[in-house]
């Protein structure tokens, strides 16, 4: 049975998750309709989610519809959770982007559908709450097609909208759609130019065509509580979303033909290769732009590849042992096969995780195989965290289009006896979100990076509920990171006719490296110097060194090279490199020079004419660099930098400043040198740079035998 991953998305009470319900009910998943009110939903399965009413982590749910099997993704709608959709979108063959008949076109609408057409995802609108007072039917296609830019083809039509009554009734829709369509096929525009328009059933072919190619967007009015509408979008989903092969995200394959017209689309007088042969307006043909589907009958040429997947959810088991969300892209995996996982460490490591699969569910199945396309719940990988790779990463994998967590804040158990398990809490947190980096700091606190006040409220209430830890977070601050801005060198070598402090031998060369390259560490010593225990020794003491540099902010896209390299045997061990190398690192590092930056987010805001020189004058405020403005119709595109602490600030204002009508876009950005005094972070390494303080440091953390 040929499976769709499909992602439902949306802004915040747009009713996405709902809709997940109504589809499960409807097609026989679940038993009975779950409501986000009384807390009931299949996907909202922990109690935070159902108390608060959203989706904090991508869940999965399956169904059957027709002679699919329809894996349903539902995504958090929080700006505090965008990673999180991130990670989701990497594993869809399609998407339904959920609106509210009500509130309309909103921010995080934007921002998700720009992100599904990066990607090429095909994509389906669904207008929700058409029930609700203040419910706009067909005078919100107009708002949809200006602020979303999408060509979107209404398939039904709202009679009664904004009251308990509202209803769906079919609409005519192929003369319009043809009118659409036409706008990427040549030779279609001329048939309608020559009033010599297409039979229905050749435009819904061209309509799945162009959807599957991402060039129009078929959209769909409804409620997903009374249920209206919601049988027609069933229907889209299985005719215009039809699964290609098995492809890495951002080249699913093309959607196959509808079931009853099987053969491909095809133009009035031509095959269907020239028919879309350069589409205009929207980018590359859509024969280059999506792969050839394989007959739903044909063998899966992908299941006898390597093994290619990417794990995107974590969840803990009822015994606390990890289950991991695994989608395979291509070949097939089996229970108690042995697998490598690949993960990019912070700053560019790459690690191999190796394990065996102990038991094997496939999400909507009862087979024991993991095949190309569908998604297996994985146990028996305890070293697993989300975002690792089965397989080597593929080079159409498009970089995340977020950036990591700009803010940190410092938390603190209320019973200090408990700081160890708060850490390991934390750790458990991390495996399912990778983002959520967490370091020990003076004092015997834990610091973690987030993204915003409602995730930091979300980790709590998850320590308190998961692991009964109650737990108190300090104000939430910037982080910041330093560049090395030249070369510098330090050498410090025992001397065998004295006591030392360390019997090792440690010369190291910093220099700056290209943006992007994180920390590269080489060795320039003759081979057998010292023993590889000292080197690996070494390097591990390199890589915790940088996280804290001469102001204590992680020092980043440096290279690192050991000049020289001698120890006295018997006497020294791994742990004099160890000790010693973070001392050599920072002299070395202090003749270098860095520099303190803040990493930035490049950012894009549509705002009103009339708001424009509000907008201006809080940027300003805000210390951003302004790089551009364009007229757009009755809108200005203000584009340029800014400081990654203060986009939630400007998401916050943009609003008031703009009546409700500016949109924000934002994705990584070059960083930038911090203006002013650069702050310092406290220091929990024994501060290095102060040998006599780093000495005493050490000596106290020495069992008192060995002192």
């Amino acid at each position: 049975m040929p499976t769709l991953n499909l992602g439902i998305l949306a802004h915040v009470d747009a009713g996405k998750t709902s809709l997940t319900e109504r589809l499960l009910f409807a097609h026989g998943a679940v038993a009975a309709l779950g409501s986000v009110d009384a807390g009931s939903t299949t996907t909202d399965s922990g109690e935070l989610e159902r108390e608060r009413g959203i989706t904090i982590r991508s869940a999965v749910a399956s169904f059957p519809l027709g002679d699919l099997r329809v894996n349903l993704i539902d995504t958090p709608g929080h700006p505090d959770f965008i990673a999180e959709v991130e990670r989701a979108l990497a594993v869809l063959d399609g998407a339904v982007l959920v609106l509210s008949a009500v509130e309309g076109v909103q921010a995080q609408t934007r921002v998700l559908m720009r992100s599904l057409r990066r990607l090429r995802i095909p994509t389906l609108i669904f207008v929700n709450k058409i029930d609700r007072m203040g419910a706009r039917g067909d005078a919100l296609l107009a708002e949809i097609r200006a602020k979303l830019g999408v060509d979107a083809v209404a398939m039904n039509a709202v009679r009664e909208a904004g009251t308990p009554a509202a209803r769906t009734v079919p609409r005519a829709w192929e003369t319009a759609a043809a009118e659409t369509l036409a706008d990427h096929d040549d030779e279609l525009l001329a048939r309608l130019v020559d009033d010599r328009p297409p039979p229905p059933g050749q435009v819904r072919d061209l309509l799945a065509a162009q959807t599957g190619a991402g060039h129009v967007h078929p959209l769909f009015f409804g409620s997903a509580t009374s249920g209206a509408g919601t049988a027609p979008l069933a229907e889209g989903i299985a005719t215009l979303l039809r699964p290609g092969p098995p492809t890495a995200p951002g080249t699913q394959g093309m959607s196959q033909p509808t079931a009853e017209n099987s053969r491909q689309p095809r133009g009035l007088s031509q095959p269907a290769a020239e028919n879309r042969k350069q589409p205009r307006g929207l980018g590359q043909p859509a024969a280059e732009n999506r792969k050839q589907p394989r007959g739903l009958g044909q063998p899966a040429a992908e299941n006898r590849k390597q093994p290619r997947g990417m794990v995107f959810a974590v969840e803990r088991g009822a015994g606390g042992e990890k289950v991991a969300y695994l989608r395979l892209f291509s070949g097939s995996v089996r229970e108690r096969q042995r697998v490598v996982l690949h993960r990019a460490e912070p700053g560019g490591a790459a690690r191999q995780i190796r394990g065996r699969i102990t038991t094997l569910e496939v999400v909507g199945g009862a087979e024991t195989e993991l095949t190309a396309g569908a998604i297996g719940r994985v146990h028996g990988l305890s070293g697993v965290r989300v975002g690792d790779r089965l397989g080597p990463a593929d080079e159409r994998t498009p970089a995340p289009q977020f950036s990591p967590p700009s803010l940190e804040s410092l938390v603190r158990p209320r019973d200090p006896a408990q700081r160890i398990r708060l850490h390991a809490a934390l750790s458990a947190l991390a495996d399912e979100d990778p983002l959520i980096r967490t370091r020990v700091v003076a004092g015997g606190d834990t610091s973690v990076l987030l993204y915003g006040a409602v995730q930091r409220e979300v980790l709590a209430d998850r320590l308190a509920r998961d692991f009964g830890l109650a737990a108190e977070f300090g104000e939430i601050r910037p982080v910041y990171f330093e560049r090395v801005t030249g070369a510098g060198e330090c050498v410090i070598a025992f001397d065998p006719r004295r006591s030392n402090d360390f019997w090792a031998t440690v010369g190291l060369r910093v220099e700056p490296g290209p943006p992007g390259s994180g920390l590269r560490y080489r060795r320039d010593v003759q081979p057998g110097a010292v023993p590889q225990a000292f080197h690996r020794a070494t390097e591990e003491a390199v890589r915790r060194t940088v996280e804290q540099g001469l102001t204590g902010w992680e020092v980043v896209d440096c290279m690192v090279t050991v000049i020289r390299a001698g120890y006295k045997s018997p006497v020294s061990t791994a742990a004099d490199f160890r000790g010693l190398t973070p001392v050599v690192l920072l002299r070395a590092l202090r003749a270098a020079g860095t520099r303190v930056y803040e990493p930035c987010q490049a950012f894009e805001a549509e705002v009103p004419a009339g708001a424009l020189s509000a907008v201006l004058g809080r940027l300003a405020v805000l210390g951003a660099d302004v790089t551009g403005s364009a007229e757009r119709g009755e809108s200005w595109v203000v584009t340029g930098l800014l400081p990654a602490r203060l986009t939630h600030e400007l998401t916050g204002a943009l609003p008031g400043l703009t009546h409700g009508e500016g949109a924000l876009w934002s994705r990584p950005g070059a960083d930038r040198l911090l203006r002013g005094p650069a702050p310092r972070r406290p220091r929990l390494d024994g501060n290095p740079l102060n040998y006599e303080e780093y000495l005493r440091f050490l000596s106290s953390r020495l069992p008192v035998s060995a002192r």
